[in-house]
């Protein structure tokens, strides 16, 4: 009597867990779509700005920088860039109050709001990493508040609601699952477990569900001649590693040298620096025919249909749109803008033996976001899902091993894992 109470008593608590990761991740995804939807509304209202008046960013960038930082320094300081090292940090250090603090929701809807704000003045920013700490965000609060408080548990439900918020954000189900085993479980003691999974690809099949199967960049379906074509390869990886690490090397807070200055300069007077950005991305963006604003969605798909309305000089234009919009310490991710500088790769590499474009801009994307991330297979899985090109896996795998590679020897540590540890360093509680 008593062994079949007890077996009845697992049972029920099994069950109850299956049901919170499950529901949790279906709110994920409807989170993530309503944040999707946002994102391009806001950007939407920016682009009929610059229709109306080509030369607003000048006034409207600079303020809406300096007002966000000010908003974030004030009230959100944890609130600051993508939102991905928050989410490693809290899987780092199991403290409860820590994790609640990080991934409390009012926090993530703050990092969600001003976002759609940085969007809205024309950051060049994306909302993918901010999708990752709002789903862990939100599956943690899910559970936490059901009962679910065991330590494997609770870092279970924040890597199942940060996979599931890539996997909904790009309509990407495989590349949240590589995500979550990749990039946020490195520092996640217990093994990726079914329960996970299944948390994962329900977020991710939301929006299949709801949108349909559709690619965020349409059915691309590159390949790769055999040839000379494999030359797009190792030119590619190149590209993508050397400016990988580069971006890497100056978007890291330092404490020597001329980025050491510039740091410090953005501790004495974070708005103002933030306004500053702000005014130089407005300069970039009437240099580049104001291409080099938002995520760089409309610009890399024209270029995925061979139609592209950008020149070669728009590479360094976002390069350089990138570095400024994370530099001035608003919240924002890096994926999509990520994206659009690797697909600007093809326009420079016309020479190459058996070149084609949209192959190459292709390789181009998955090459510069592993050099930034470092995290290949991530890099990998999510190019050929967004563009439907399952011909190019052992080209594009190829690309991002050996950009990955490239970029650690230019900047030896992961840019997420750095800014969760120094993250850590600032925010964790102290031992006394």
């Amino acid at each position: 009597m008593q062994r079949g109470r007890r077996l009845l008593r697992s049972r029920w608590r099994t069950g109850r867990q299956r049901a919170v990761f499950w529901v949790g991740a279906l709110l994920v995804g409807l989170v993530a779509l309503a944040f999707a939807w946002l994102a391009d509304q806001s950007f939407a209202l920016f682009q009929r700005l610059l229709a109306i008046a080509p030369w607003a960013p000048l006034l409207v960038t600079p303020l809406g920088f300096a007002g966000l930082a000010w908003v974030t320094q004030r009230w959100f300081v944890g609130a600051k860039g993508s939102g991905i090292p928050q989410v490693i940090a809290a899987l780092e250090l199991p403290s409860r109050s820590f994790r609640n603090r990080v991934l409390g929701l009012p926090v993530a809807a703050a990092r969600m709001l001003l976002t759609l704000g940085a969007l809205l003045v024309g950051g060049s920013v994306g909302r993918e990493g901010p999708t990752v700490h709002l789903g862990a965000a939100v599956l943690h609060a899910f559970g936490t508040r059901l009962g679910l408080h065991s330590r494997r548990t609770v870092a279970g439900l924040i890597l199942a609601g940060g996979a599931a918020g890539i996997a909904a954000a790009f309509n990407t189900p495989l590349a949240g699952v590589v995500f979550a085993i990749e990039e946020l479980s490195r520092t996640f003691e217990q093994r990726f477990s079914g329960l996970v999974l299944t948390a994962v690809l329900i977020g991710g099949a939301v929006t299949l569900g709801l949108m349909g199967h559709y690619a965020y960049f349409g059915e691309v379906g590159g390949h790769l001649p055999a040839g000379w074509g494999w030359s797009e390869v190792p030119v590619c990886a190149v590209l993508g590693g050397v400016l990988g690490g580069v971006y890497v090397k100056l978007v890291l807070p330092a404490r020597t040298g001329w980025l050491g200055r510039l740091c410090a300069l953005r501790e004495r007077g974070p708005v103002r620096f933030a306004g500053a950005c702000g005014l130089l991305l407005a300069v970039l963006g009437l240099v580049s025919g104001n291409h080099v604003f938002g995520t760089g969605y409309q610009e890399t798909h024209a270029l995925l249909d061979g139609q592209p309305v950008t020149g070669s000089s728009f590479l360094l234009w976002k390069f350089l749109a990138n570095v400024v919009s994370y530099l001035a310490g608003i919240p924002g991710g890096l994926f999509s803008p990520s994206l659009s500088i690797g697909a600007a790769f093809a326009p420079l590499l016309a020479w190459l033996p058996g070149f084609n474009l949209q192959t190459c801009a292709l390789l181009g994307m998955g090459a510069y976001l592993a050099g930034v991330t470092r995290s290949p297979l991530t890099a990998s899985v999510i190019v050929l899902e967004l563009s439907h090109s399952p011909d190019l896996a052992i080209p594009m795998l190829g690309t991002t091993l050996m950009a990955a590679a490239i970029s650690g020897w230019i900047a030896p540590v992961s840019l997420y894992h750095a800014l969760a540890h120094q993250f850590l360093e600032r925010f964790a509680p102290r031992k006394p």
